[in-house]
């Protein structure tokens, strides 16, 4: 139900993707696991999901030669950062 935001910008040879939510968040206590296969976060409630998703974009991501990382505030939202090489 919040407006999700996506940008893209490109310097010394890498593009950078930002995705932004305002969302439910991840605890604190599960962003060590958010990669993890078939890990979800303890507050996620009746949302359906396998907790694969992450996994398989980080897989993606580290298969061209990238990095993924994220920060995120339960109840308020969360931005990943997606650096691939161009």
């Amino acid at each position: 139900g919040t407006t999700i935001q996506i940008s893209a910008s490109a310097a010394d040879g890498f593009v950078q993707i930002d995705i932004s939510d305002q969302g439910i968040g991840i605890p604190t206590k599960d962003q060590q696991r958010i990669f993890e296969p078939f890990h979800r976060g303890s507050n996620v409630g009746a949302i359906k999901g396998t907790g694969l998703g992450l996994r398989i974009v980080q897989d993606y991501v580290k298969l061209h030669g990238g990095d993924i990382s994220f920060t995120s505030e339960q109840d308020k939202g969360t931005t990943f950062w997606i650096c691939l090489p161009l």
